[in-house]
């Protein structure tokens, strides 16, 4: 199943969008985001997904500082691109996860990893990666296991203008490593694929 929109008026304004996000009786465990002023409705990710996410988070826990957050489906605002995502992992210093409301703005993480799925790829591959990096996130972690049968983990980094550098690409197999603040290795041959 691939992501589905939400009917709304083309030209509503962000607060309305935001209203009309929260108001969306989508079934449980689907995803509901506004990605460049579109509403739209995804599925539950599949458990290669889930254990994707674990694995990476588990490995995140070791290197990052104490006081560094790793977030699960937190609501992220992007507001150049009028976004609300909600990425697989979030890396935040712990005083921006910590403190009132439900959203975080994207320019406060540290990093953001989004696993793809089949039906909603090209939103992180092109739409998120593009928000993310107008937002000045400092690395973005795809990883891509629909990616033409080649399951591939990009890093992207040195966010100008809404564009990212690709800093490291490797088929999955492969080890890809992060640099600093992580400074590790990711060995993306434990990502299940289905």
């Amino acid at each position: 199943m691939s992501a589905l929109t939400v009917d709304h008026e083309p030209d509503q304004g962000w607060d309305d969008l935001v209203r009309i996000r929260e108001e969306t009786d989508a079934p449980e465990g689907c995803t509901v985001e506004i990605i460049e002023g579109i509403i739209t409705v995804s599925p539950s990710p599949s458990r290669d997904h889930h254990v994707t996410a674990s694995m990476l988070q588990r490995r995140l826990y070791s290197v990052i500082p104490e006081d560094w957050e790793i977030l699960q489906t937190q609501d992220v605002v992007v507001p150049g691109r009028q976004g609300l995502y909600v990425p697989d992992l979030l890396v935040v210093a712990g005083e921006a996860a910590i403190g009132p409301g439900h959203r975080i703005p994207a320019g406060h993480a540290k990093l953001v990893a989004e696993i793809t799925s089949r039906g909603n790829a090209n939103h992180d591959r092109i739409s998120k990666a593009h928000g993310y990096a107008q937002a000045g996130v400092p690395l973005y972690l795809l990883l891509d296991p629909w990616l033409s049968g080649r399951p591939t983990a990009t890093l992207y980094g040195e966010p100008e203008g809404g564009t990212y550098r690709v800093l490291a690409s490797v088929e999955y197999g492969d080890k890809l490593t992060l640099p600093a603040p992580f400074d590790v290795v990711i060995d993306t041959g434990v990502f299940p694929v289905s």
